[in-house]
């Protein structure tokens, strides 16, 4: 497992609301299989969940690092294998 320096954080707290998820969505598609990405938010990032599982049905995990009340930290992180190997680009 790759040491939390070499894992990409993206602290929305400091972009601006409507570059957020755009900025997170590219950061995703470019971890490879096992990779992960740290997010970290003042609010529970549920509803951002709910879209990467829309998007990418069964590609990555999501973990809470930690839950409140003032930050959430979470590890994003594609498994292994992603199906049907298209690496998310077909859903």
């Amino acid at each position: 497992m790759p040491d939390n320096k070499t894992i990409p954080l993206i602290d929305v707290r400091i972009i601006p609301p409507a570059e957020r998820h755009p900025r997170i969505f590219g950061e995703l598609t470019m971890l490879h299989p096992g990779a992960a990405m740290h997010v970290v938010s003042d609010h529970d990032p549920q509803p951002l969940h709910y879209q990467i599982e829309a998007r990418f049905p069964g590609v990555f995990h999501w973990q809470y690092l930690a839950q409140g009340p003032d930050v959430w930290r979470i590890e994003i992180r594609r498994y292994e294998s992603s199906g049907c190997g298209c690496g998310g680009g077909c859903h």
